[in-house]
This record gives structure tokens, C-alpha cells and sequence, in this order.
């Protein structure tokens, strides 16, 4: 790295189901990572949600894969934190619990899946935006979720996308990564 000044670690950035790497709400959180002087990468799992033929989001085992690929080279680097939307928050929180994280920040994260595990995550600093309005995953069950893990929740007036709240979960994304 030359005479830069060395990054305090690294954050993963993974988009949602029929999103993509270059979505408001992961650039946001790159842009923040970036400002607090930690590398990011927001890998792109747009082809495997293609897959349809396997569920109806796609291949998540292998958005589980390769999540897991860069985290464990990331993370014989350096301190690493996992971050995503919806499906990118399952997946994070599956892949924490394979490699070691620092923290992990969970935008709008289904408790539940249909047949998949239900969301786990390794027992780290874990904070989480969710809306009250998700029409998709039920705010009561993250709040349990939260609640058993004594997770820092923030319940905002929004729904499943979380499009009026990209600048508060770019704020509470700057809070986790200030107190690490």
C-alpha cells in the first residue's frame, strides 16, 4: 500500500434478489465505508438469481459460495464485516458463521426463507434496518430475531426496499463501523 495510510478492514457489500452491485442502497454503504477508511467490495450475484430453475431467488447456495469465497480471502487480510439487503443479509449472515467477521449489518433480513435455514449469524456486533411496512419478512419476526441476539434494531417507516431510508441505513452502517 505505499504510503497510503493503512484501512482499518474490510466490508462486503451483498445487493438483494433482482438487485444488482451498483443499487442506492449498497452504494450508499460503500460510500460510507469508504469515508471511514475501509476497503469494499460489492460483489455481483445477478446471475445466479437468474437461476429460477433451482427456486424462485435463483441459486442462493451458490451466492452462498462464492460470499464465502471472498470473505475467507478477505478476511486472511485483515478485520472484515458483512453487509446486505434481503437476500444479501441471509447470505451474509450464513457466510458469518464459516468466517471470522468483525460485525455484521443486516438491511431488511428474511428470518424466514420457505424451505431454506432460517437466518443465523455468527455472535458478533450485528445492527439491522428493517421497515414496519416490509411486505415480505414481518417486522415482528426480526424483532425477535434482534431481541435473542440483543442485535441493534432500527425499525423505520418504509417497506421492504427500504427507498426512503437509504441515507438512515447509511447512517446506522456509519455507527457499526465507528464503534469497531
Amino acid at each position: 500500500m505505499g504510503g497510503r495510510v493503512s484501512l482499518r478492514g474490510h466490508c462486503i457489500l451483498s445487493h438483494g434478489f433482482e438487485s444488482g452491485p451498483d443499487a442506492t442502497k449498497v452504494t450508499a454503504l460503500a460510500e460510507v465505508a469508504e469515508r471511514l477508511g475501509w476497503s469494499h467490495e460489492r460483489p455481483d450475484y445477478t446471475d445466479l438469481d437468474a437461476r429460477l430453475e433451482l427456486s424462485r431467488v435463483g441459486d442462493v447456495l451458490a451466492r452462498v459460495e462464492r460470499l464465502a469465497g471472498l470473505a475467507t480471502a478477505a478476511a486472511a487480510r485483515g478485520p472484515l464485516v458483512l453487509a446486505g439487503s434481503s437476500l444479501g443479509a441471509w447470505i451474509s449472515g450464513q457466510v458469518s458463521l464459516r468466517v471470522p467477521v468483525r460485525a455484521l449489518f443486516l438491511m431488511a433480513p428474511p428470518v424466514r426463507m420457505g424451505e431454506a435455514p432460517p437466518l443465523q449469524g455468527a455472535e458478533v456486533p450485528t445492527s439491522i434496518v428493517h421497515g414496519w411496512h416490509d411486505e415480505l419478512i414481518d417486522a415482528a419476526d426480526v424483532v425477535r430475531w434482534a431481541g435473542a441476539r440483543s442485535a441493534t434494531l432500527l425499525l423505520v417507516d418504509d417497506g421492504h426496499r427500504l427507498a426512503a431510508n437509504v441515507e438512515t441505513s447509511a447512517d446506522a452502517f456509519r455507527t457499526l463501523l465507528s464503534r469497531l
